[in-house]
């Protein structure tokens, strides 16, 4: 915990924003106790990535298998018969799609994604909002200013400094400059995060349609239309059993992909053996070349097909969770990346010799006697790489709604022993419609495949333009090794992307629907949660005004404590002025609320609140921050009012201290800053709305003969009187804020304001609903603005 003293007395002058930091608790909290560097240190080593012994890193590997890799390691189902909808024309273009996978599989999930770009995780978290939060720790890049330099000294914000001429400090500079620039960002940012979610409703279409596929083989007496019915049996019982999480199951999911990928690299290798050992020539890039050659338009939009092939890393970076990036190496490397080579050579072969059953080359190419067993195995693997890629969907939800960028939702932890295994209601019920009707309505996978490629593809060019900033911003890479990435990136994925733009009339329309759906909402939400903070910076209440009211405020101070919820940071929110001037009573003590979602995946729980004194002491009023990160859950108790209340009391106690002296060898003395006021452009003299400090200075070698009663007992009565205030009732004031477009606006804003954000307002979850406040300590006071 750590807090800060504020008085509030009255000058002459300016004050910079920076020093609205000084005096912090914590640095008090520092002094008193020099082990604190040494804690604090070994909490940053805590989220640092720890040394493994060989055997755990190993187990680490295996388990890895089940949670990060299940949607590519699946991929072999359905990619030979999307890169050949139309029939083989030709033998020797069986080698030139298969030198293709390879290469592609080498330089993607491999190269870039595996060795580069997890690297770029966030305490161990993946996904695109993950290396936003980097970048908004590096750069001020955030559309919501609402950081303060405090929040820079937890223990998990981690950040790096470079020199002012660097190129990185003229790209920060550059980043920071224009608010079009950040918003460009942000915009790029969501598209990522809709493309992923996209692919949440078409990964379990494709992978459950093309395993229960394997139907029509065995027995071909059995309708399409039957195939479709077993797969969306599947998939409502998939999306049906979310909310009991994956805790209780999750430990077979890595014997089952491991157990996928040893079959089908043994028959690979059978394929390969029996039908055709020439295949193994595609690892020589020659054949791409006279793929290519060869001419023509199909063998250019086949990369579709091809694309399909490494389906899945969107899901391999943003399930990362808390493997080690070691681990992933280890088990691509070892198990995923050779097993799937086997894979697609072994088909390769088998179709060499059948080029007719291509459209079902890989259950065709299994072994009579193992063909049973192999459909089992492929439809539990098809389950299994559904469920990382909604996990995905869920995680990348939640940190979206952290960052203020989509409506408050439901979340529901699942499990006791992992932070992210996460389960929002209302979004899983929407995928499973989505995914239904994906499924029933185009009926093949051939569509469902190009739909998939198109959102993938996507998802890649967001990454590496991301990637391309982390690089420059936290690694601090040097300009040429940076532009040798990004060219290489963009050149192998605008390929994929040009040949993906021939089938958007084939299906690739879906996930460009999808996105823009997911985009317009999060975009209406962040504007209105943006035009609200800014209505509430801009109609803060001066300091000034609530020392001119006195101690009682000008009103009757009846027994109880007010706990007033604001998004500000700093400063006395509108609505409490709104609530004064209407009521003439208000509580003894008074405690300003703001609840603050920090870019960092977690906020330690003895770094959560930060405290503050607002005005003299006979005012009664405070302040608390309570900070968290996109990970963290507000628990469903009294957990958070229990905790503020602690933290308030040890506010007092501390101060307290501070106010009698110290015994110890270096004692502190307190020095008072005063407020300053400032003319207006109108002319008007009013008092500017922040925050003032208590600076701590050290005293060298004073004397002080102070008792422990004088030193504690002011703090002992205040913590009796709040105690009492609190026996009295507890009150929890939200500001009810409506926002509406003016009448001038044009129409496309009162249609996203008056339509669009007031409705998700109306079926977005309340802030007392999040915080379990009673109703029957809720008071609500509405205002309205207009933007």
């Amino acid at each position: 915990m750590a807090a800060r003293v504020e008085a509030a007395t009255m000058g002459g002058g300016e004050i910079d924003e920076e020093s609205d930091e000084r005096g912090s608790m914590w640095d008090l909290d520092q002094k008193l106790d020099q082990s604190m560097d040494e804690e604090a240190g070994r909490l940053r080593n805590m989220y640092k990535e720890k040394k493994f012994s060989a055997l755990l890193l190993l187990q680490l590997s295996f388990q890895s298998l089940g949670v990060v890799y299940g949607d590519l390691g699946t991929s072999p189902l359905y990619v030979f018969y999307n890169t050949f909808p139309h029939g083989i024309k030709d033998p020797e273009d069986i080698i030139g799609a298969l030198s293709l996978i390879i290469y592609s599989l080498t330089l993607i999930p491999l190269l870039k994604y595996v060795f580069v770009v997890c690297k770029a995780n966030d305490n161990g978290q993946g996904g695109t909002f993950a290396l936003y939060s980097l970048l908004c720790r590096h750069a001020k890049v955030k559309t919501i200013r609402n950081q303060h330099r405090t929040d820079e000294e937890l223990t998990t914000y981690s950040r790096s400094t470079f020199h002012e001429h660097s190129f990185a400090a003229k790209t920060k500079r550059w980043l920071e400059d224009r608010t079009s620039r950040k918003t460009a960002l942000l915009v790029l940012v969501l598209v990522g995060t809709c493309m992923v979610i996209g692919d949440g409703i078409l990964t379990p279409a494709i992978s459950v349609l093309s395993a229960a596929g394997g139907l029509r083989v065995n027995l071909p007496h059995i309708s399409n239309g039957v195939v479709v019915l077993v797969a969306v049996v599947i998939l409502v019982s998939l999306f049906s059993v979310q909310h009991y999480g994956t805790d209780r199951v999750g430990w077979l999911f890595a014997p089952i992909v491991f157990l996928w990928f040893l079959s089908i690299a043994s028959i690979g290798i059978y394929n390969i053996w029996k039908h055709d050992t020439s295949v193994l020539k595609a690892f020589s890039p020659v054949y791409i070349y006279r793929y290519f050659k060869r001419g023509g338009r199909d063998r250019w939009t086949s990369l579709g097909g091809i694309m399909l092939s490494i389906t899945g890393i969107e899901a391999l970076f943003a399930d990362l969770s808390h493997f080690p990036v070691s681990a992933v190496q280890i088990a691509f490397t070892a198990i995923v990346f050779p097993c799937l080579l086997l894979a697609y050579s072994g088909q390769a072969a088998y179709i060499r010799s059948h080029p007719d059953h291509v459209a079902d080359a890989f259950y065709r190419s299994i072994p009579g006697s193992v063909y049973w067993p192999m459909f089992i195995i492929a439809t539990a693997a098809a389950i299994v790489a559904s469920q990382a890629t909604i996990s995905a969907t869920f995680s990348l939800i939640k940190q979206a709604l952290a960052h203020g960028c989509f409506p408050r939702v439901k979340v529901v932890h699942t499990s006791r022993k992992f932070l992210g295994q996460i389960y929002v209601p209302d979004i899983n019920w929407i995928l499973m419609i989505l995914c239904i009707a994906v499924t029933a309505g185009f009926k093949n996978q051939s569509q469902i495949g190009n739909a998939y490629g198109t959102a993938v593809v996507i998802v890649m060019l967001v990454t590496t333009l991301l990637m391309t900033l982390i690089m420059i911003l936290v690694w601090r890479c040097h300009w040429v090794l940076v532009l040798v990435f990004t060219i290489l990136s963009l050149v192998v994925e605008c390929t994929y992307f040009s040949a993906m733009l021939f089938k958007v009339d084939q299906g690739g329309w879906v996930p460009l629907v999808i996105a823009a759906a997911f985009l317009l909402i999060m975009s209406v939400w962040h504007y209105g949660t943006l035009k609200r903070y800014e209505f509430e910076m801009h109609s803060r209440v001066s300091m000034a005004w609530i020392l001119g009211l006195g101690p009682s405020l000008g009103l009757v101070r009846v027994p109880g404590v007010g706990l007033v919820y604001t998004e500000l940071a700093s400063g006395v929110p509108h609505i409490f002025s709104h609530f004064i001037t209407n009521l003439p009573a208000i509580h003894s003590v008074v405690v300003f609320v703001c609840v603050k979602n920090l870019p960092v995946y977690t906020v330690p729980e003895e770094e959560r609140f930060l405290v503050k004194r607002i005005g003299p002491k006979n005012f009664h009023m405070f302040r608390c921050v309570a900070r968290y990160g996109y990970g963290d859950l507000h628990k469903k108790d009294d957990d958070f009012e229990k905790r503020l209340f602690e933290s308030l009391f040890l506010f007092v106690r501390l101060e307290s201290m501070m106010e009698g002296g110290c015994s110890d060898s270096d004692d502190y003395s307190i020095c008072g800053s005063q407020n300053h006021f400032k003319e207006k452009n109108d002319n008007v003299a009013t008092f500017d709305t922040f925050d003032s400090i208590e600076s701590i200075t050290p005293v060298k070698r004073v004397s002080h003969t102070v008792t422990a009663s004088s030193q504690m007992s002011g703090g002992v009565d205040e913590l009796e009187f709040i105690n009492r205030c609190r026996d009295a009732g507890v009150v929890h004031i939200m500001g009810n804020t409506v926002v509406r477009a003016r009448r001038q606006a044009r129409f496309y804003k009162k249609i996203a304001i008056d339509y669009v954000y007031a409705f998700l307002r109306k079926i977005c979850r309340e802030h007392s609903v999040i915080f379990n406040v009673p109703q029957e300590s809720l008071l609500n006071v509405g205002q309205i603005f207009y933007v």
